[in-house]
């Protein structure tokens, strides 16, 4: 039986700069661009965050709502999620932009150490992000950077404050907070099966030179896969990723090796409950 394989492109996020790698999109128009390209190399979930004309990271919902507009006339049918990540902003300004109605949008429910920060994600932010989600009919990617996120939205789903089957995301290779390791990787798949069942879907994040090794983790074991150069900005250790597209079609590659069909956007709306917005 078929299984198609999402692929998720995190294009910019908050720290790579054009001086890391000068692929890295900042402006909208870039993003857009550099979206489009990765569309048609196979991605159906875009993750977006918007920068500052410095470079630096920025949660301004008139650049997610002028980012929102060019995808869906440039990628009809993506999946468009916004990241409500702590490096853009403090508090509910990190959920500034949920009333523009994205299809999905990130959650992280629990906090957790970064390389040189915490990451705080504190109960009552969580739970109101989570309601925002709800108000506007959003579905949320967990983004679990540790066991306990994944039980706290088990907890969540419980209380009905996360809708429908959960979509958790696990995030490895990030200093400080869970590393690749596969024993892990395996019991984070066999947890979310044991507390939301077994089809439920989920996806896998891996961070610099580990990005390529959980996309394959993930593809390998029925997963889904997350790209793009917010995670990384290199091909290999001698050379810088050209394009998010590049590294869309290095995942492509992987499912192809496995045997498993990228997803279509219609595929992934339907594996992820996601159905499209009609005006």
């Amino acid at each position: 039986m078929e299984n198609p394989c999402i692929i998720c492109v995190a294009i910019t996020g908050s720290l790579p700069t054009k001086a890391n790698n000068p692929a890295v999109p900042i402006t909208v128009a870039e993003q857009v661009d550099s979206t489009q390209e990765a569309f048609e190399a196979g991605a159906t979930i875009f993750h977006a965050h918007v920068r500052n004309d410095d470079e630096t990271p920025s949660a301004d919902p008139e650049k997610f709502a002028r980012l929102k507009e060019g995808l869906e006339k440039h990628c009809p049918g993506m999946v468009i999620q916004f990241s409500t990540g702590g490096r853009s902003g403090a508090g509910k300004t990190r959920g500034g932009m949920l009333s523009l109605a994205p299809d999905m949008a990130s959650l992280s429910v629990g906090s957790n150490n970064f390389p040189t920060r915490v990451y705080e994600n504190p109960p009552e932010l969580v739970d109101w992000l989570a309601s925002e989600m709800l108000e506007y009919g959003i579905k949320p990617e967990v983004e679990a950077f540790d066991l306990s996120h994944v039980l706290k939205a088990a907890e969540m789903h419980k209380k009905g404050q996360i809708k429908d089957t959960p979509y958790v995301q696990f995030v490895m290779g990030v200093k400080n907070a869970m590393p690749a390791d596969r024993e892990v990787f395996d019991f984070y798949i066999k947890t979310v099966k044991r507390l939301f069942g077994e089809d439920t879907p989920w996806c896998a994040a891996g961070i610099g030179a580990q990005q390529v090794v959980l996309n394959e983790w993930a593809i390998s074991s029925g997963g889904h896969a997350r790209t793009g150069l917010e995670d990384n900005v290199r091909l290999d250790r001698d050379r810088l990723a050209p394009s998010n597209a590049a590294l869309v079609r290095r995942a492509a590659e992987l499912c192809e090796k496995y045997k498993r069909p990228v997803a279509t956007w219609q595929q992934a709306r339907e594996i992820l409950g996601v159905p499209l917005r009609t005006a």
